[in-house]
Formats: structure tokens, C-alpha cells, sequence
């Protein structure tokens, strides 16, 4: 009589990653032009939608800046930091 293995049964799962946001504070060390640019240039924003949140940031206090998950902010956040610039991810 053959021996039969077990094979085990592989569930799909579709894991769902939470949303977050990027939020930018607003600072006293930082120039609009370099926020602005620094949200160009890292976050993606075509520049009216940089210069909005920019100004949202500054009479505000904070502003989200882009979504994705922890995954895809992670590297946006970091960069941001090595440019000077308060973030977090909420």
C-alpha cells in the first residue's frame, strides 16, 4: 500500500495593508521655494499642489502630503528627514 503525503492546503489571503498618511509640519527653518521643491521632488506634487499644502502646513500647522502604505511612505518619510523637514506618518 503507497504512502500518501499530506499536502497542505494553501489559503489565499489578500492582505490589506492599511492607508496612511504622510503629514508635513510646519517649521520656522525652512524657505516655502525648498518645501515646495522638496514636495516636487519627493512626494511627486505638481508644483500648485506643492505650494497649496505648503501653505496649508504653515497657517495650519500640518498638512497630509501623500497616502500609501507604511511600505511605500517609509522611503518618502526618510528622505524627507535627510532634507530637514518635520514628518510623520499617521
Amino acid at each position: 500500500m503507497p504512502v500518501h503525503e499530506e499536502n497542505p492546503i494553501i489559503k489565499n489571503e489578500v492582505v490589506k495593508e492599511k492607508i496612511r498618511e504622510l503629514i508635513l509640519y510646519n517649521d520656522e527653518v525652512n524657505t516655502f521655494d525648498f518645501v515646495i521643491e522638496t514636495l516636487v521632488n519627493v512626494c511627486g506634487h505638481d508644483p500648485v499642489q506643492a505650494e497649496q499644502c505648503t501653505l496649508i502646513a504653515h497657517y495650519k500647522g500640518e498638512c497630509g502630503v501623500k497616502s500609501g502604505t507604511l511600505l511605500e511612505l517609509r522611503p518618502v518619510k526618510n528622505e524627507m528627514i535627510t532634507r530637514k523637514l518635520t514628518v510623520s506618518i499617521k
